[in-house]
């Protein structure tokens, strides 16, 4: 098999983001977005999922994050898609349930082709220090659209917000690593049509 590495490079008139990722890592990450609550969720991604995982970026957060957050999971997204190439012999699917104290997230996804998110997440209207956390809805819709995957987050409950975004991101990384790992009894893709 081929490495399964990416580095994705996105550079606009509002942000500057570089994404290097490897699926088959030790869950190293190097990561540096100039928002230090997206830098810990990413660094929790990165070593539950076992994923090697470098961010360096920049933008108009002085106007607001939204951008930044929007294309740093644009470029996730697609890295995770150019990492998994032909996507021949993965799993396919993966699901988790992860506590974080209070808080109990579920997440499920589909590495299908088809992005799609569901995400019954209640963050309400408190913010983390500065960072607006609804905005992860939008990270997620981006990684989603670039990376062709159908992706599933409950929280089923939870008080704290950072605990609630912290139990997602460690299901989404959990469920990610079960579905991009390698199974030798799949031939090709798993997929009747053949292709994913």
């Amino acid at each position: 098999m081929a490495r399964r590495k990416a580095k994705i490079v996105r550079k606009t008139a509002e942000t500057d983001v570089t994404i290097e990722m490897n699926l088959d890592g030790t869950g190293k990450g190097e990561v540096s977005t100039t928002i230090p609550f997206l830098d810990h969720m990413l660094n929790l991604l990165s070593r539950h999922g076992f994923f090697d995982l470098k961010v360096r970026s920049r933008g108009d957060t002085e106007v607001d994050y939204h951008h930044l957050v929007e294309d740093i999971g644009i470029c996730l997204g697609s890295a995770i898609r150019e990492a998994l190439g032909r996507k021949e012999k993965i799993n396919r699917y993966g699901s988790a349930t992860v506590p974080m104290d209070e808080s109990l997230c579920a997440v499920s996804l589909d590495i299908s082709g088809r992005p799609y998110l569901v995400f019954k997440v209640n963050f309400g209207v408190k913010k983390i220090r500065d960072f607006d956390p609804a905005l992860l809805k939008d990270f997620f819709k981006s990684l989603t659209d670039h990376s062709g995957m159908t992706l599933h987050v409950q929280v089923m409950y939870g008080r704290d917000n950072h605990h609630i975004a912290e139990s997602v991101f460690k299901a989404f990384a959990r469920a990610l690593s079960e579905a991009v790992a390698l199974n030798p009894r799949v031939t090709g893709v798993l997929s009747t049509k053949g292709s994913l």
